[in-house]
Formats: C-alpha cells, sequence, structure tokens
C-alpha cells in the first residue's frame, strides 16, 4: 500500500475516534456513551496499525506532513460534527476539536 493511502486511511480512523470522544463527552446517557467508547477503541486501534505502517513509531514525521494531518483531521472532525449538528445533537463543542485533535496527535507519537 502506498504511502498517501496510509496517509489517508490513517486520518479518516484517527477523525472517526475524536469525533466519538467528542460525543462521548456531549452525551451523559451511559448505554449511547458506552457504545461511542467502543467506536472510540476500534478506530484508535485501526489507526494504531496505520500508523505503524507508515513510519517507525520512534522516528517523528516531518513538520509539513504533521501540520498536513492535523489539518485533514481537524476539518473532517468539523465537518462531520457540523452534520450531526443538524441532525439534532446537542452539546457538542466545536470549540474542543483542536485540543481533542493535538491530544490524540501526542498520544499517536505523530508530535
Amino acid at each position: 500500500m502506498n504511502r498517501n493511502k496510509l496517509l489517508t486511511l490513517f486520518v479518516s480512523n484517527l477523525s472517526n475516534a475524536v469525533v466519538h470522544k467528542i460525543l462521548e463527552n456531549a452525551i451523559d446517557i451511559p448505554e449511547i456513551s458506552e457504545r461511542y467508547n467502543k467506536e472510540i477503541i476500534n478506530s484508535w486501534n485501526i489507526a494504531k496499525r496505520y500508523r505503524e505502517k507508515i513510519n517507525p513509531v520512534e522516528k517523528e514525521l516531518a513538520d509539513k506532513e504533521i501540520q498536513e494531518i492535523r489539518k485533514r483531521i481537524v476539518n473532517k472532525v468539523k465537518s462531520e460534527l457540523r452534520i450531526r449538528i443538524e441532525k439534532g445533537y446537542e452539546n457538542i463543542d466545536l470549540e474542543s476539536v483542536e485540543e481533542v485533535v493535538e491530544e490524540v496527535l501526542k498520544e499517536m507519537k505523530i508530535r
């Protein structure tokens, strides 16, 4: 699989994890929150596998590449959350997107 495809799959899965993390924080119904948590774990594990294929985990990515990944994730997450808001979801904090993205990038050893 080529590098661009790996990056796209990585961004998609990490974006999905971030979306569900924000949705989980927005809801106080345990049953739904539990489903969001399962989705977070699943997407996180898939993203982690793609991260390992992109380059060695100990080795950092180029700053330009990091910024592109960050930008793609933020845009994808905000877009998905806006769709959810239009569907009637409540308590979604769009302001927290960039902060959560930074956290997951650090956890994924991108930063």
